[in-house]
């Protein structure tokens, strides 16, 4: 068994009086990518948040390494080896590529290592690279979200945080995404996924967990997860239909 890069036990988030999150358990190994799945207002963005250090926790904790990470403000966070590329691609509109790339490189004082993380970033997103002295406000969709990654990645996190990449976006470039995401797997990089397209996700997750009104509901290996019916009729998002039914189709 590979050693747990995070854990969380117990976990709850209040925004006033709304419990967004009920006790919430998790664990995700060093090297794999787990999702979190569930309809919108499960609890996921929140968990993510609260990982990030951006939403405080009420009750329950956060361990990151074997470290309580649970109420470590964000910058804290970062610095310790986290990087959430959060729902919506967040970017400088007016900064150029290579400038957004830069500000997630804050926390990184080895220049060396700054310019290895460039290589890193346009090496998986070759589209950034060609664009990389455009304003962000004036690339695709796709491209805004390759940016939202890499700019992540600029930190060279051991634990990536990914909210929701693939929503809003083509068909043929949700595919470019989740390629792009299995490749970062496979060097190494632990991956935290909160996302509604459940079929794709759980094509390169070893793991997942489904929320449902900020509680656990269900969990297991993805290759399990992904040939039950229901789970992926109820979570599939855009991404498809499920591998069976696919069979049963004429061309």
């Amino acid at each position: 068994m590979p050693d747990t890069a995070l854990s969380i036990r117990g976990l709850v988030i209040r925004y006033g009086a709304v419990e967004a999150v009920r006790g919430v358990d998790l664990d995700v190994p060093q090297g794999h990518v787990v999702a979190l799945l569930g309809a919108n207002g499960a609890g996921k963005t929140s968990t993510l948040r609260a990982i990030s250090g951006l939403s405080p926790v009420a009750a329950g904790s956060i361990s990151y390494e074997g470290r309580d990470i649970t109420h470590l403000d964000a910058e804290k966070v970062t610095r310790l080896g986290i990087a959430q590329s959060p729902e919506g691609r967040q970017v400088f509109a007016d900064l150029t590529v290579e400038e957004n790339l830069r500000t997630g490189a804050f926390t990184v004082r080895s220049k060396a290592q700054v310019a290895s993380s460039f290589d890193r970033c346009y090496r998986y997103f070759p589209r950034l690279a060609e664009r990389r002295s455009q304003l962000a406000y004036t690339l695709s969709g796709g491209e805004l979200q390759m940016l939202a990654i890499a700019r992540a990645l600029m930190a060279s996190p051991r634990l990536l945080l990914l909210d929701e990449p693939s929503l809003g976006l083509a068909p043929l470039v949700v595919q470019d995404i989740f390629r792009i995401l299995a490749e970062i797997r496979a060097e190494g990089t632990t991956v935290l996924i909160v996302e509604q397209n459940a079929l794709q996700t759980l094509k390169i997750a070893d793991y997942a967990y489904v929320l449902a009104t900020g509680r656990n509901h269900l969990e297991g290996p993805a290759a399990d997860l992904i040939q039950d019916h229901a789970l992926v009729e109820a979570y599939l998002g855009s991404g498809g239909k499920h591998p069976e039914k696919n069979t049963k189709e004429t061309p």
